[in-house]
């Protein structure tokens, strides 16, 4: 049986869809997807022949695949019933009368004795400190019989507004095995964008640090608290952990983290929960109003992070995982659920690129990283700055590298060859924070193609359908799911009958799942992606909501009106533009500017300061009073005026056009500076 490719790549050759990385015989063997193909043989459940045939028996029977990651990888359930009560979706029913725990899988590995966790941050920080297995179930014990004591249990939120550090998994791992639901955010947030999120959950415990470091400074959150805790009155507790300040030093009112972490007390025994039982929320990016919270169950998180972690990224025990990421982001969901497989996981608080440009490589020799993830645009600056960091750095550990977020160019497939490694693939994924989990991305038996996701996952129904659902081949087409998956939200938060749920994915075509990304899927089974047929701004991997910039810009008395638009570009850039109408008798000048970038800065995140400040005459809208916000990008994408939208549907079409002559000027003389 050949899955793979075995041949010698030439890089001066390689282009769009040509093989990059083709697999050895030995990875072919050596891969846990090999393992389980055999198993299912042995266990006379398939015969695969291929890795297209054993993805459609996947998705062609749901109910004997998904029981079987169940039985590979011995998912501990209780309770009896089928698979599946209905295929239909949205809202099917998985594993109905089965309990479990998310946290009693990952604790199943703590006999290792290799580290649980590793954590480190930037110079002049705590250092990288090691949490043993045997430490990371003791903290998790201690920390869920304190929440316990103070009644937190089944129906109850606990939240964090934390760095990615080992103290952030531990809350996530306690908060799971007494059954209450857990979400977080990163501290780049501003403390209103955290209220709108969190806020929503009515949480019962806040799990809170006094700051984090990025680029070399030190961010004190010690003052967020007040408006944390005047956002979110339901709380009865807060944790403070000590990351800047000493450990003990806390605000009146508050409980070190030390303290609920000390001792051991009675042995912990996850509570069994529902198959879907309310595990974490993820949240939106808020484009149009408060972020949609996705509420994922135990059962679905489990059984899909198994499978795309240990059988598409080929990740287990003797493995070190490093995928650079931020608490708001579903990837720190995908990094903390290589602990499932039982790898060791790297936690890392601050920027990856301070004090050099290459400080991401140096902390993956440093720690021995075999699987490391990062973002394209990250990649993309490492080349451009003539970085070499196979050569800079000892990376003959690393195995895999990942790249999500945003589209990856065929180019960076040459570089990862001649600068990383010519033996280690750039795997790209592409996934959504809705499913918490992939739909395409690597696949260890088979080779990886410049600019190219290899195939659909395992268990995704994943296609390209045009605006009638017809099935596209080499072409581009809407990404629909047209099974359902387990991780698939159980729910969105405060959204009681599911109306909000249907007119999100399931409006365009009934019970199909419409994802909102552009992609292409060729003969060849391969994706493509394009990015997104929707507004999110998605810069390196992070999404953020229009919304949130708009609300502050737009408090600006000399803005009238604003639109930001975050458009992929065909050399793999991402391009942020903010174009503002100003009001009568206003400049852009330097100083506006600043204050617009100032505003975006210190109220939503440094992250999503837009590359360019333009002014244009008016803001188009629909003629309902929508900004047409994906017309315009798809035209900053080099798309036709009249393609993109009907004119009659639009306030002024002539402001279409000012749009056009950005893009064409943009393209033609690199980026803008404005008008």
């Amino acid at each position: 049986m050949d899955f793979g490719m075995d041949a010698t790549v030439e890089l001066s050759s390689i282009g769009p869809g040509d093989v990059a990385w083709s697999p050895s015989a030995e990875r072919i063997a050596d891969a846990r997807i090999s393992d389980f193909i055999d198993w299912l043989q042995a266990t006379g459940r398939f015969e695969a022949t291929s890795y297209q045939s054993l993805w459609d028996w996947s998705v062609t029977s749901p109910e004997e695949f998904w029981a079987s990651m169940k039985d590979y990888f011995g998912v501990r359930m209780t309770g009896v019933g089928p698979v599946l009560a209905t295929r239909e979706m949205p809202f099917t029913e998985w594993f109905p009368g089965r309990r479990l725990n998310y946290v009693d899988t990952v604790l199943s590995h703590a006999q290792s004795s290799r580290p649980a966790i590793i954590d480190d941050s930037e110079p002049g920080g705590a250092g990288p400190r090691t949490v043993s297995w045997t430490e990371l179930a003791r903290q998790v014990t201690a920390l869920a019989n304190w929440l316990r004591a103070r009644g937190v249990g089944e129906g109850d939120c606990v939240v964090g507004y934390l760095p990615n550090v080992a103290e952030a998994v531990i809350a996530f791992l306690a908060t799971a095995s007494v059954g209450a639901t857990w979400s977080c955010c990163g501290q780049d947030y501003q403390p209103e964008a955290v209220v709108d999120r969190l806020g929503q959950l009515q949480p019962v415990v806040l799990v809170t640090a006094d700051g984090y470091r990025f680029g070399g400074r030190e961010v004190d959150r010690l003052a967020a608290l007040p408006a944390l805790q005047a956002g979110m009155p339901t709380l009865r507790e807060v944790l403070v952990v000590g990351r800047l300040h000493s450990g003990t030093s806390v605000p009146a009112g508050t409980t070190p983290w030390v303290e609920a972490v000390t001792g051991v007390g009675p042995a912990m025994t996850p509570a069994h929960v529902r198959f879907d039982h309310p595990l974490w929320v993820l949240f939106s990016s808020g484009t149009t109003g408060k972020p949609k919270g996705f509420v994922h169950g135990h059962g679905g998180v489990v059984l899909e992070n198994l499978k795309a972690l240990a059988l598409h990224l080929d990740l287990g025990p003797s493995d070190t995982y490093l995928w650079y990421t931020s608490p708001s982001w579903m990837v720190w969901n995908s990094l903390v659920s290589g602990l499932l497989v039982g790898a060791t996981i790297v936690c890392y608080d601050g920027s990856p690129s301070y004090p050099t440009d290459d400080a991401l490589w140096a902390l993956a020799a440093r720690h021995k990283i075999t699987v490391l993830g990062t973002s394209p645009a990250y990649l993309q600056a490492c080349a451009r700055a003539g970085r070499s960091p196979g050569t800079d750095h000892d990376l003959r550990r690393l195995r895999t590298l990942g790249a999500t977020g945003s589209v990856v160019p065929p180019e960076l497939h040459s570089w990862v060859a001649d600068h990383i490694g010519r033996d280690v693939p750039l795997a790209s994924v592409t996934g959504g924070t809705d499913v918490a989990s992939g739909f395409a991305g690597f696949v260890p038996i088979l080779p990886v193609r410049a600019g190219e996701i290899t195939a659909p996952y395992l268990g995704v129904a994943l296609d390209s359908w045009d605006a009638d659902g017809r099935s596209l081949r080499d072409a581009v087409g809407e990404l629909v799911v047209t099974q359902p998956m387990p991780s698939m939200p159980t729910r969105f938060w405060n959204d009681g009958d599911g109306t909000r749920y249907r007119e999100t994915y399931f409006e365009s075509y009934p019970g199909v799942w419409r994802h909102g990304d552009w992609v292409t899927i060729t003969e060849r089974n391969t994706v493509i992606v394009h990015g997104r047929s929707d507004s999110t701004l998605n810069r390196n991997g992070i999404r953020f909501g229009t919304a949130d910039i708009y609300r502050v810009v737009e408090e600006l008395p000399e803005v009238a009106e604003a639109l930001v638009i975050g458009a992929e570009q065909q050399n793999g850039e991402y391009w942020m533009p903010l174009f503002v109408a100003l009001s009568d008798h206003a400049d852009l000048d330097d100083a506006l500017r600043e204050r617009i970038i100032g505003r975006i800065r210190e109220a939503v995140s440094p992250r999503v300061v837009p590359d360019d400040v333009i002014v244009v005459r008016a803001i188009p809208h629909t003629r309902t009073g929508k900004k047409l916000e994906v017309p315009v990008k798809r035209i900053l994408q080099g798309n036709d005026v009249s393609a993109v939208a009907e004119a009659r549907s639009i306030d002024d079409p002539s402001l279409l056009e000012t749009f056009a002559r950005y893009a064409a000027t943009r393209a033609a003389n690199s980026p803008l500076q404005g008008a």
